[in-house]
């Protein structure tokens, strides 16, 4: 079971596969559970709603659950925030709770963010 960062479902809808590492790429291949945060989904609407992106959640969600059989994690969201609030490494809540759902279970985090990599032992890149 993977997670994946908010960067890497918006490169994965875009085609830009090609911009994963290696790694993440053998990992993603690998997996038989990818799974996103629905934090994911919120920062893809805030992105979307800034100007950042040219599409919502909806629409990238769909096609990548079509595509490579992406799904949301449903943990329990009280478990997910004890942990988040631990995170205090970085004040983004979109790092924070992304972060902590992936760190409930000590599960792969896909990320190419270096902060997120140094404070969490299984993010990968």
């Amino acid at each position: 079971m993977i997670y994946l960062d908010t960067h890497v479902v918006v490169w994965l809808y875009a085609g830009k596969g090609e911009d994963l590492s290696d790694r993440a790429r053998q990992l993603i291949e690998a997996s038989a559970s990818i799974l996103i945060s629905p934090m994911v989904l919120l920062e893809l609407d805030y992105l979307h709603e800034t100007g950042r992106i040219t599409i919502g959640s909806n629409p990238i969600f769909d096609n990548l659950h079509q595509q490579i059989g992406l799904d949301t994690c449903e943990r329990p969201f009280h478990d997910v925030i004890r942990l988040a609030s631990k995170q205090t490494w970085t004040r983004d809540p979109f790092d924070r709770i992304i972060t902590a759902q992936a760190a409930i279970a000590q599960n792969f985090l896909i990320t190419k963010d270096t902060i997120i990599r140094h404070h969490y032992a299984q993010a990968a890149w």
